[in-house]
């Protein structure tokens, strides 16, 4: 049969059935709640259909029972070429060995006939929910199959494609190289990708947190020492200068130094040398450092706290990593690339979020950037007990808060008039749209996400708002 196609706003829905009576009577069903749908007789002219339409499909209800090709032969099929459409099956043979084929077949669903009109209309609504989840997903994921990732980081936004072309180009160098941001933002995952990168990459790369020790023991670390330097020193031993010689040594919080270390540390980056404690001499040692802070360092120097030629010294070449709630653009990105990684970690498949959660997330704001995103993750996972993560799968914390968006204060008293209840909704409408517009920097993508819709409603939000002046259309897509 070919039962035409008509234009529909729920959700695209493909229904194969070898009987046309029941056919009909679900395709006009369907019709009837304003979804766009295609009727076939055969298994094989579905698959044909598929085809030309690219599985641009949201919904397959397949008949279980049909001469030349089975539902779950069809659904075999369907999870082979097109995994975002997500099936229900028909069928007349109510037990539990068919469900049970039905589910390992790949099937959502399954339906009873004959079926109740409120029963199909509701299941296809719920399978197309999903479909529209998977077909995100899937996009988020082949996205990030090639998007720019350097050790671990993933980032599509214009800020990070910066930091992915600095990190190539300084590599290959042997400049110093000075990491600035927050904490949780990954600056020693650059270090590392500048390292992997450079000529060194064969030798080692070590990294020390300079916050965490006291000053006589990160000498000792840095620098060696030798038997007898100091109370304990029972043998000799090589500091980490020696032994990251010919590789990159990482000094994360560098801001933390003593201004003695600084001395030291200034002396070895001029010379090449370093001398252990209680030595006499000095060592040659063949090192490219690299530090990182979360403080201003330029403030600190302006302050006498940190030593100005030393400032020079580490900052040849500065990469800047914006934080987390600056570049909300690679949120999405960074979800799904965790989702990835921990599930498989942790024993468990969950491939995507629900737009509602992804919303939550977006209007957090991160204070500790990447690092706290990725331990809010590995609870929701943990959490989940499905494929999709869900608001009730977040922290406490987290889920109660109010969303980021600055509240708006609309006078709709005005004196004895109360002001009309449209009026009152459009004004919260044109201020909450130019605060989320504000907020994600024009970029209507995170914008969409950040007030919970998808980006075609957001536009078509914009569109009705367009009267006002503060939100003349001048969004940007994702770059």
């Amino acid at each position: 049969m070919g039962v035409p196609e008509t234009s529909g706003e729920a959700g695209r829905v493909f229904v194969v059935d070898d009987d046309d009576m029941h056919l009909r009577s679900v395709v006009r069903h369907l019709r009837a709640e304003r979804f766009e749908v295609e009727g076939f007789e055969s298994g094989q002219r579905a698959i044909e259909a598929l085809e030309a339409a690219d599985g641009q499909v949201h919904t397959l209800l397949v008949d279980l029972y049909m001469p030349e090709m089975t539902g779950i032969e069809l659904l075999r099929t369907l999870n082979e070429r097109w995994p975002a459409v997500t099936p229900i099956l028909m069928t007349g043979k109510a037990d539990v060995a068919t469900a049970v084929e039905a589910m390992r077949g790949g099937a959502y669903d399954y339906l009873m006939k004959p079926i109740e009109p409120d029963t199909l209309v509701h299941a296809v609504r719920r399978a197309t929910e999903r479909a529209r989840l998977l077909e995100r997903n899937l996009y988020i994921q082949r996205q990030l199959d090639v998007a720019d990732r350097v050790e671990g980081m993933v980032g599509t936004s214009r800020a990070m494609r910066e930091i992915f072309s600095l990190i190539a180009t300084v590599a290959p160098t042997e400049a110093t190289v000075l990491v600035l941001g927050e904490s949780g933002t990954g600056k020693e995952l650059v270090a590392r990708a500048v390292h992997r990168q450079s000529k060194r990459s064969a030798k080692p790369f070590i990294g020390l947190n300079c916050g965490a020790l006291t000053e006589s023991v990160l000498e000792s670390e840095l620098f060696g020492h030798v038997r007898g330097a100091f109370t304990g020193a029972v043998t000799t031993r090589r500091g980490l200068f020696e032994e990251a010689s010919g590789g990159t040594l990482f000094l994360d919080e560098v801001g933390e130094l003593s201004p003695a270390t600084q001395v030291r540390l200034l002396r070895v980056l001029q010379e090449g040398e370093v001398r252990p404690v209680g030595a006499n001499g000095n060592l040659r040692v063949d090192v490219r450092v690299i530090a990182a802070t979360n403080r201003n360092l330029r403030s600190e120097v302006d302050s006498g706290k940190f030593r100005r030629d030393l400032y020079y010294r580490l900052e040849v070449v500065t990469l800047e990593l914006p934080p987390l709630r600056e570049r909300l653009d690679d949120l999405a990105p960074l979800v799904h690339h965790l989702l990835r990684k921990r599930s498989a970690r942790l024993g468990k498949k969950v491939t995507g979020t629900d737009e509602a959660t992804l919303a939550r997330l977006a209007q957090h704001d991160w204070p500790g950037n990447v690092r706290e995103l990725e331990n809010v993750i590995e609870r929701a996972i943990v959490m989940a007990k499905g494929e999709i993560l869900t608001i009730d799968t977040l922290p406490p914390q987290l889920r109660s808060e109010n969303p980021r968006v600055s509240p708006v204060v609309d006078d709709v008293f005005l004196g004895d008039r109360v002001e009309l209840l449209a009026d009152a909704r459009s004004a919260f409408e044109r201020r909450y749209v130019q605060e989320v517009l504000k907020r994600s920097q024009g970029n209507l993508s995170a914008a969409a996400r950040m007030a919970g819709l998808d980006r075609s409603n957001f536009r078509r939000l914009l569109r009705r708002l367009e009267g006002a002046p503060e939100l003349s259309p001048n969004g940007k897509e994702e770059d």
